[in-house]
């Protein structure tokens, strides 16, 4: 259900053109009533007198009411009032209901407004009772007619413009998912890339110097020959400028230590950013794993905490580092709101499971609101 304030707004919007009909309904009704011959000029001119203060209150105080989203209950019983006096001049004045009664349903509540037409079309029957009681009959089945028609109209702008706003809604949140999915897929494109060339260099130019470097010793372990210990020393030298390389094209968390250094480095920032607590376990017997594979772990391990960050309201968050012989396994808990994990594409989960895949892992995620949100991500290592 769209909430009151953001019906009000998408009213606002539109002002201009709410006014202008106001302006439209009220001058014709005015002309006609001052034309018309079948009554006295000074009842003419009084009617017409009051409609102009209608329109002149409307455009000095109503619409800043309207603006202001002000309680204007008072302002539309004033205005009611005053088109019961040009009524009572000039029956003719009953016209005016078509500007009365979008402005009422413009200047209350919903409840407020039914209330108000129901009100405000009793007055030409309520008229005829004391000035042309022959008149009752025909205009109180019109004020029926017309109290309908206009409840109604209240109920169909609302709801459409409720619809253009839950189609605003659902187009921004469409733009903001394709966004995350674009961002999430190049990113994961570019760290899979850089892990996939860190690797070509570490498993063949790093480890084809390392070769060099040991059959040259072999030959001469004391290098006495000048050529074979400049050869050393220029594999040695690639060697290291290799390493730096596959350093540089893994994420700098990881350069700076282990995977799980890294991730508890990342805990540690999340707890000083957010004042959540956050731990890290490590179980099993740590190893060096593939650069891929780290680069996946650190990533998913990065991705929840943001999540948990950004969506979960936590009072604590728990990371798991288990090592088994065959594989890696990493949980990420939370004890925060939840989400319902079937429509949950703004959280990223996309990109961690397209991660997953790149090294033949896979990712399964609970989430509860009485639990908190749980998500697993197990790697072949």
């Amino acid at each position: 259900m769209t909430s009151p304030s953001v019906l009000v707004e998408a009213h606002h919007r539109y002002s201009q053109w709410w006014d202008v009909y106001f302006g439209v309904v009220a001058a014709p009704v005015a002309i006609a009533i001052l034309l018309a011959d079948n009554h006295p000029l000074w009842r003419r001119l009084l009617a017409a007198g009051v409609i102009a203060v209608m329109v002149i209150l409307h455009l000095v105080i109503g619409r800043r009411l309207i603006e202001r989203n002000a309680s204007s209950v008072l302002f539309a019983v004033v205005q009611i009032a005053l088109f019961a006096v040009a009524v009572a001049l000039i029956p003719f004045a009953t016209w005016l209901l078509f500007a009365m009664i979008p402005m009422i349903f413009r200047l209350t509540t919903m409840r407020g407004a039914i209330v108000l037409v129901i009100v405000i079309n009793l007055v030409a029957p309520i008229r005829d009772l004391f000035l042309s009681p022959r008149e009752v009959r025909a205009d109180l089945v019109i004020a029926v007619i017309s109290a309908a028609a206009g409840v109604w109209l209240g109920f169909w702008i609302n709801r459409l413009i409720e619809q253009n706003i839950e189609r605003g809604v659902l187009i921004a949140e469409l733009e903001a998912s394709r966004a995350e999915v674009s961002r999430l897929s190049h990113e994961a494109g570019v760290a899979a890339e850089r892990a996939r060339l860190a690797g070509e260099i570490h498993d063949t130019l790093a480890q084809g110097f390392t070769s060099i470097i040991t059959l040259l010793q072999a030959a001469d372990p004391a290098l006495r020959d000048e050529r074979l210990a400049l050869a050393v020393s220029t594999a040695k030298e690639n060697l290291a400028e290799s390493r730096a390389l596959v350093a540089a094209l893994a994420p700098a968390a990881l350069s700076e230590g282990s995977l799980p250094d890294s991730v508890r480095r990342q805990a540690a920032r999340f707890a000083e950013e957010t004042g959540t607590k956050a731990t890290v376990r490590v179980t099993g017997q740590e190893r060096v794993l593939p650069t891929k594979v780290e680069v996946v772990l650190l990533r998913t391990a990065q991705e929840a905490l943001t999540n948990v960050r950004r969506h979960a309201s936590a009072q604590e968050a728990a990371v798991l580092i288990a090592y088994a012989p065959s594989s890696v396994r990493l949980v990420i808990r939370d004890d925060g709101r939840g989400f319902d994990p079937a429509h949950a594409d703004g959280f990223g989960l996309n990109g961690m499971r397209a991660r997953a895949d790149q090294v033949n892992g896979w990712l399964t995620v609970h989430s509860d609101p009485d639990t908190g949100t749980t998500i697993e991500l197990e790697v072949p290592g």
